[in-house]
């Protein structure tokens, strides 16, 4: 599902590919038996959510995010290590809220207990697929829109929604499977925009009609006494 929501995130192929990294990933530690357990015992939307019990063997979010930065760099070295802390921003963060990398997820991931998440998780043996089928290439990267680093940090940030939305919909959906059925259908921003432009074409004349040909000409330079354009 995160694939999914990312195709409308600036460069689709971009976006999807590592949002799908991200969605794979991002709950790697609910194979834990701590997580398994609690799940069974609390059945809920919320039964997910880290934070809801003061266990940490519910704990889930590190172990995905340790992941990848593990795979990334066997796959592509010491580039893949440092690309990877995209989806180790996004996995960590997808309860909690994006961190800062100093003094904050690069001291939480190399806690022992973070550690931990990741070992049980493995442990548990895990699909080949989940594990080893979504690891991003890093040329990727340059296609990011607006570029690099200006487009960089927005970029993530809507990738982070991504995975974010996606999680809460898709636990949505599995708890009232006709709840998503209720937000289909609605207009593009295309279309709203398309309809904006029609509405306020077709308001009567005015104060609005002079303020659109303010707008019609606001770009123009200005014309002096003598009809000389300033700044010309």
């Amino acid at each position: 599902m995160a694939g999914e929501f990312a195709g409308g995130c600036g460069d689709a192929s971009t976006a999807r590919n590592w949002a799908c990294a991200a969605g794979l990933w991002h709950d790697l530690g609910k194979y834990r038996p701590g997580f398994q357990k609690y799940v069974r015992l609390a059945d809920g939307e919320n039964a997910h959510i880290e934070g809801k019990v003061a266990s940490r063997d519910k704990s889930h979010s590190a172990a995905g995010a340790l992941w990848a930065e593990r795979l990334m760099e066997q796959k592509h070295g010491t580039a893949g290590k440092l690309a990877a802390r995209v989806l180790m921003y996004l996995i960590a963060g997808h309860h909690a809220g994006l961190g800062d990398w100093h003094q904050g997820l690069r001291e939480r991931l190399a806690e022992p207990e973070s550690q931990r998440e990741l070992a049980d998780a493995l442990a548990a043996q895990p699909p080949a697929e989940i594990l080893h089928g979504a690891a991003p290439a890093l040329d990727s990267l340059r296609h990011i829109p607006g570029g690099l680093p200006d487009g960089f940090a927005l970029w993530v940030r809507m990738l982070f929604s991504c995975l974010v939305d996606a999680d809460f919909l898709d636990t949505e959906a599995h708890f009232d499977t006709g709840k998503p059925r209720q937000r289909s259908g609605f207009p593009t921003l295309a279309q709203m925009h398309a309809a904006f432009n029609a509405y306020m074409a077709a308001l009567p004349d005015g104060m609005l009609h002079l303020r659109r040909k303010c707008v019609a000409h606001r770009k123009l330079h200005p014309v002096g006494r003598s009809g000389e354009k300033y700044g010309a």
